[in-house]
């Protein structure tokens, strides 16, 4: 069987659905029941050691995820230099997040600029990157001065996980948490009510 894999200018794109409305608020998700291809998951996150009650949930979660989608978890230092200038600082946290964003990643930044999703929006989500052609999801948790032009650029969708801004421990937590959950909505399972 021979895949096909789109052009990479494409995965740059947005998709539109990804950018919810809202009029979109409150609706079904529209892959339930339906075949969605399953793109191994990379978080990126920037920031320093995590605790030991956070990695304890990230490995939970990883196993909740494996019947689902393969997933990695990547943590790109914060201020590697210990610069003052917070320009340079989120620079050096640019460039080491980029390189682990490979041409054919689908892009999901995590800014509390971004759009507001609910979970089964988040759902959506999953399911227009599985169809774009893409190789694998990347969401990127910038760090305390946010992500860096490229970055943002990289983009194909920006969401916020919530109003408030969160400290990147918790904006994981909160993520691999929906990330479950969307499969279980995109599987039609008892988690999600």
């Amino acid at each position: 069987m021979a895949l096909c894999f789109m052009a990479t200018s494409h995965l740059q794109q947005p998709i539109a659905s990804a950018s919810p409305t809202p009029q979109d608020k409150g609706r079904a998700c529209r892959y339930v029941g339906q075949a969605v291809r399953a793109l191994p998951i990379r978080v990126i996150t920037v920031g320093k050691k995590r605790s030991q009650g956070v990695r304890l949930l990230v490995d939970e979660y990883k196993t909740k995820l494996k019947p689902y989608c393969s997933f990695e978890d990547s943590l790109v230092r914060s201020n590697p230099r210990n610069s003052q200038d917070v320009r340079a600082q989120v620079e050096d946290e640019e460039v080491a997040m980029m390189k682990l964003i490979a041409s054919d990643d689908w892009v999901v930044v995590l800014d509390e600029r971004g759009r507001d999703v609910d979970s089964e929006q988040m759902a959506d989500l999953l399911g227009d990157a599985g169809n774009s052609g893409a190789s694998r999801i990347s969401f990127c948790i910038g760090g305390a001065y946010g992500h860096g032009r490229q970055v943002k650029k990289r983009a194909n969708v920006t969401i916020r996980l919530s109003s408030m801004v969160l400290n990147h421990q918790i904006a994981l937590l909160v993520l691999m948490e929906q990330l479950y959950r969307s499969w279980t909505i995109l599987k039609g399972q008892n988690y999600h009510h």
